[in-house]
């Protein structure tokens, strides 16, 4: 017989789904351990998979696969097709109803763009401490989006308020954010989006220890180091409200040793999806506050236990290396529900944090 992770391997669902179709009597497995409650497959349950991680990827409801995989192997194939025309049919009516509403937004979004003034950039000039801006970039330049259906997230936001210059990047999956103060501006509040490169021309030229000085004329940002220069225009896009998303007081919070922790993560038990999709770490919050990671046999999925949530692991690595820079050994996760962002901070600095979204397993 198959184990559930050979089954999932070669089907195409996940561990996490296949206990989910379980559960909910679609796909049984024929023998399950009375001791350890791991679940075996007969070899002929393989196709069944197949058929199934098909039928998912198509959306079709639960109800209907539960119909299509009993009448499957009949000979009379009425019921199983027009099972599939019903789905069909309403898929494409959901297209046209998502259409006609995509449609309606678009026009709005027209009309509102059409009724803004335009605004110009005012010139600002101000100056930071070089490893403060290195440090801050060095935060968040890891969030940064590279995908180029969305260029207005491939860029670090440069926010300026009153004597902070908070720098913010995302691509929808985490957030960084990091503040720094600055001298010499008294203005109002002013925001560019600097391209991906030009923030890394900017780190590099962050590498001394006196102050650089910030220019920011219309669509162009300049930084300067003694007579060093880097320049370039800011993305022509406007960056999301990042106060929408900054993270909610309250919650559990737990102190990782970053080291073992990093260990704990390349080594430790990971969740493996679909063919293309990332490898997922389950953590722990213990009563105690230390954090462990979950493996797939350990009890129920973090979909239904508060006390886990799931990540990318690559992403998570990524917010480690990037805050626990300046040779910082411990960092604070802040944990709030199974669905709400983990937050990764500095223990000793507040004006540097992550947010990294949590990924919903099937069940």
């Amino acid at each position: 017989m198959r184990s559930i992770g050979e089954l999932a391997r070669d089907s195409g669902l996940g561990v996490s789904a296949l206990r989910f179709y379980d559960r909910a009597g679609v796909l049984v497995p024929t023998w399950v351990d009375p001791v350890s409650g791991y679940r075996w497959y007969e070899p002929e349950q393989l196709e069944e998979a197949r058929l199934l991680a098909r039928l998912r990827r198509a959306g079709m409801p639960l109800a209907d696969i539960r119909l299509v995989l009993a009448s499957w192997s009949g000979a009379d194939t009425d019921l199983v097709r027009e099972l599939f025309k019903a789905h069909l049919r309403r898929l494409e009516l959901g297209l046209s109803d998502a259409r006609s509403e995509f449609s309606a937004l678009r026009a709005l979004l027209d009309h509102r763009e059409n009724v803004m003034t335009s605004l110009r950039i005012p010139a600002v000039r101000l100056s930071v401490a070089a490893p403060e801006l290195a440090a801050a970039l060095d935060a968040v330049r890891f969030a940064v989006s590279t995908d180029p259906a969305l260029p207005m997230l491939g860029g670090v936001l440069f926010d300026v308020e009153g004597e902070s210059l908070r720098v913010v990047a995302t691509d929808r999956y985490r957030m960084a954010f990091a503040r720094v103060g600055v001298a010499g501006h008294d203005g109002g509040r002013v925001q560019v989006v600097v391209p991906g490169p030009l923030a890394d021309a900017m780190r590099a030229l962050s590498d001394g220890e006196g102050p650089v000085r910030l220019s920011l004329d219309g669509d162009r940002v300049t930084l300067e180091a003694g007579d060093r220069q880097t320049a370039g225009r800011c993305l022509a896009h406007e960056f999301p409200d990042y106060h929408r998303l900054l993270p909610r007081a309250g919650g559990r919070r737990a102190v990782v040793e970053v080291a073992a922790f990093r260990r704990a993560l390349e080594t430790g038990p990971v969740r493996s999806g679909e063919a293309g999709a990332p490898d997922l770490s389950v953590l722990g919050v213990a009563d105690d506050g230390a954090v462990t990671l979950c493996a797939d046999a350990d009890g129920a999925d973090a979909g239904e236990d508060p006390n886990r949530v799931a990540v990318n692991r690559e992403f998570l690595l990524a917010a480690l290396a990037a805050l626990a820079s300046g040779a910082r050994d411990r960092l604070v996760l802040e944990f709030g529900a199974p669905t709400a962002p983990i937050t990764i901070r500095r223990p000793d600095d507040e004006s540097a944090f992550s947010l990294l979204m949590p990924v919903r397993l099937e069940g």
